[in-house]
């Protein structure tokens, strides 16, 4: 009889355990972050298992915590390889990843993974770099989602809904993290008018 209810509890468990990409994209400023914690904070009520991760590149506001502009914050674990997110969040049900574009081209296939498995996988980040070129992982990582939300932030040329990262210093290497001092987000009018050659 113990036997029994043992394996019923495992079949419960895998059949409750349902995978998925969820792809939370967009400009800077427009609230990635913010959302990634809103949803993972909802799986935690939940009485779900939960692991973040953040790339160990990202240390403007804190190496233990994900914090977003609006300075939300919630605890994670800083990685530098994406196998490592695979090796840390396969016994989770919830694995969310904060800016996922500084991530190497393999967290594509620890994120499906980790989905196949049964986990819920969240993942925030930018979806173009300060050129519009899309940025490293997230095309993609588009590609595979199960359902992709695309966030704007407000333009600070015109206050329509900004898509573009309008970069502010003469830096022209991709990856440079920054803040308002070194970017500003912009509609397409807008930040064509400041990119013109």
């Amino acid at each position: 009889m113990y036997q029994f209810e043992e394996d019923s509890d495992i079949r419960r468990k895998k059949i409750r355990r349902h995978g998925s990409i969820e792809v939370i994209c967009g400009s800077m400023f427009s609230g990635k972050t913010e959302e990634l914690i809103r949803r993972v904070r909802r799986a935690t009520i939940a009485q779900l298992k939960v692991e973040l991760f953040k790339p160990s590149i990202d240390t403007r506001y804190s190496q233990t915590d994900i914090v977003s502009h609006s300075h939300e914050s919630i605890p994670c674990t800083e990685v530098s390889h994406s196998m490592n997110v695979y090796l840390l969040g396969c016994d989770a049900d919830v694995v969310g990843i904060d800016e996922v574009q500084f991530f190497d081209k393999g967290i594509t296939d620890a994120c499906v993974k980790l989905a196949d498995e049964g986990v819920r996988v969240i993942v925030s980040g930018l979806d173009m770099d300060f050129k519009r070129e899309p940025f490293g992982p997230m095309p993609d990582l588009c590609a595979v989602a199960d359902s992709i939300s695309k966030v704007h932030a407000v333009c600070l040329g015109c206050g329509r809904p900004a898509q573009y990262s309008h970069r502010l210093v003469a830096d022209t290497q991709v990856v440079l993290l920054g803040e308002t001092g070194e970017y500003m987000p912009l509609c397409r009018s807008c930040y064509l008018k400041m990119n013109k050659k």
